[in-house]
C-alpha cells in the first residue's frame, strides 16, 4: 500500500503535508538513492509548470538529487509530455515535473517518467517510499551532484511536435484562439502552432505564478468560446495548466470535448492505415462516443477514470489511442503521454486532409445527453448487495432499452457515490437520474 504516491505522482496543497519542502528534499535524496548508476552519474530532468511554489520545490528537489550523487538538468517551465519526451530522447535515468495540472495555483505536485518515457510502475515507487523513510545521509563532497540548465529544452521539444504531423500538412489559412491557460505551455504551444502556418491568436500566455488555470485554459471555456466567434476564427485551443490535456472549440463557438477529439483521431486513423485495433475509454466516456465506434466497427473498451487506467488498458491489448472526456488523449503511436498540443495537431490534420470544419467532423458522433448526480453518503456504506439499488438500476436499464447507460460510482477522494445516467431523451435521463440518485441516497442514509 503506497503512502504517498497517488494515481498521477504526488499532490496536495502547497504547505500541508506531503507537499512541503523539506519533504521534496528528502523526496529528491530519496529518487536519487533508488536511480543510482553504478556505473555513470545518475541523470535527471526537471520540468515545472508556472506555479509560484514550482521555484522552492525546484530548489528543494536540485538539493536533494545533489545530496545523493544526481545530476541535474533544469529545463524551466515545460509541459508535462515535453519532460517524458526528453526523458526519452536525453537518455536521462529519470523525468521530473513539477506540477498540479488543472487545480488551483496553491496546489502543487510531482510526476515522474521513466527512462522510456512512460510514468514509473508501482515497484520503483513503493521503492521511492522506502527511501524517505531512511535516514538521509549525503555522499562524500567529491560525489555530490550538480545542476545544469538546458536552454534549447523548448525547441528540442517543438520540433518533436512538429513531427508528429505529416509533412505536408500546412496551417495555412486556419485562425486559431490559442489559450495556454497561463501554464507550462504558454511558449512553446503558440510556436508550434505558428511555425506549422497558422494565424495564431494567443490568449493567457502572461503566468504571474498565481493566475494558472485562473478562468481560463481547458477547465474554462467561457472566454475562448466567446473570443471564437468575435475573431471569426476558424477554431480554438484550450490547454490545462500542465498542457497534457486539450479541449477545442469549433467555429460556432461550440465546445468539442476530449470524446469527440478521440473519435476524430480515432476516424483519421482509420482512413489513413485502414485498421486500427481498437480504442479505450472510460467509465465516464459518453454514450454517444461507444455507438459511433460500433457503427465504424471500432473496438472500444471502458478503463477506470484516470489516464494512468487508460494507459494500462492499452498496454494491456497492444492498442495505441485512447482518452478520457476531460481531454486527456493518448497517442501512443505519436508520444508515451498525453499530449495537449500532439492530441491538437492529430485533430488539425485530420481537417487538413478531409478538408472539412472541426463542426463538421464532430457530427461523427451523435452526443447524448449526461446526467451526473453526487449523493452524500454516510462513511464506510457500500453499495455491493443492496437489492433497492440493484433493482432500481435492472428496473432502468430495461426502460433505457439499450439507448442509454447508468453508472454507479463511489469516489475515491470524497464520501459520495456519482449516479450517472445518460441516454437520447434528455427529459428521462434526468428524471431517471433523480429518481435513482433518490434511491441511493435512501438505502446508503
Amino acid at each position: 500500500m503506497k503512502k504517498y504516491f497517488g494515481t498521477d505522482g504526488i499532490r496536495g496543497k502547497v504547505g500541508n503535508f506531503p507537499i512541503t519542502p523539506e519533504f521534496v528534499l528528502k523526496l529528491g535524496w530519496a529518487i536519487g538513492r533508488v536511480f543510482a548508476d553504478p556505473k555513470k552519474r545518475t541523470k535527471v530532468l526537471i520540468g515545472k509548470d508556472t506555479r509560484i511554489s514550482g521555484y522552492m520545490f525546484e530548489s528543494a528537489l536540485e538539493a536533494g538529487l545533489a545530496a545523493a550523487g544526481a545530476h541535474t538538468y533544469l529545463l524551466g517551465p515545460m509541459p508535462t509530455p515535453a519532460v517524458a519526451y526528453l526523458t526519452q530522447t536525453l537518455r536521462a535515468n529519470v523525468g521530473i515535473v513539477i506540477s498540479a495540472s488543472h487545480n488551483p495555483y496553491y496546489d502543487n505536485g510531482v510526476k515522474f517518467f521513466s527512462p522510456d518515457g512512460y510514468k514509473l510502475p508501482d515497484d520503483i515507487e513503493l521503492a521511492i517510499e522506502a527511501e524517505i523513510e531512511k535516514l538521509m545521509e549525503v555522499v562524500s563532497s567529491d560525489k555530490l551532484g550538480k545542476a545544469i540548465r538546458l536552454d534549447d529544452a523548448p525547441g528540442r521539444y517543438i520540433e518533436f511536435c512538429k513531427s508528429t504531423v505529416d509533412r505536408e500538412v500546412n496551417l495555412k489559412g486556419l485562425k486559431i484562439i490559442l489559450d495556454c491557460a497561463n501554464g507550462a505551455g504558454y511558449y512553446v504551444a503558440p510556436c508550434v502552432f505558428r511555425e506549422l502556418g497558422a494565424e495564431v491568436v494567443e490568449l493567457s500566455v502572461d503566468p504571474n505564478g498565481q493566475n494558472i488555470n485562473e478562468y481560463c485554459g481547458a477547465t474554462y471555456l467561457n472566454t475562448l468560446q466567446k473570443i471564437v466567434k468575435a475573431e471569426k476564427a476558424d477554431l480554438g485551443i484550450a490547454l490545462d495548466g500542465d498542457a497534457d490535456r486539450v479541449m477545442m472549440v469549433d467555429h460556432k463557438g461550440e465546445v468539442v470535448d476530449g470524446d469527440e477529439l478521440l473519435l476524430i483521431i480515432a476516424e483519421q486513423r482509420l482512413k489513413q492505415t485502414g485498421k486500427i485495433e481498437g480504442v479505450v475509454g472510460t467509465l465516464m466516456s459518453n454514450f454517444g462516443l461507444e455507438q459511433a465506434f460500433k457503427k465504424q466497427e471500432i473496438p472500444f473498451v471502458r478503463a477506470n477514470v484516470g489516464d494512468r487506467y487508460v494507459m494500462a488498458e492499452l498496454a494491456s491489448r497492444g492498442w495505441r489511442i485512447g482518452g478520457e472526456g476531460s481531454g486527456h488523449i493518448v497517442c501512443l503511436d505519436k508520444t508515451t503521454t498525453g499530449d495537449g498540443v500532439v492530441s491538437a495537431l492529430q485533430v488539425l490534420q485530420a481537417m487538413f486532409y478531409s478538408g472539412k470544419s472541426l463542426n463538421d467532423l464532430k457530427k461523427g458522433m451523435d452526443k447524448c445527453p449526461q446526467v451526473l448526480i453526487n449523493v452524500p453518503v454516510a462513511t464506510g456504506k457500500v453499495m455491493s448487495g443492496n437489492k433497492a439499488i440493484a433493482d432500481a438500476v435492472t428496473k432502468l436499464e430495461k426502460t433505457l432499452e439499450g439507448n442509454g447507460r447508468v453508472l454507479l460510482r463511489p469516489s475515491g477522494t470524497e464520501p459520495v457515490v456519482r449516479v450517472m445516467v445518460e441516454g437520447h431523451d434528455s427529459k428521462l435521463v434526468q428524471s431517471s437520474a433523480e429518481a435513482l440518485a433518490s434511491v441511493v441516497k435512501e438505502a446508503l442514509k
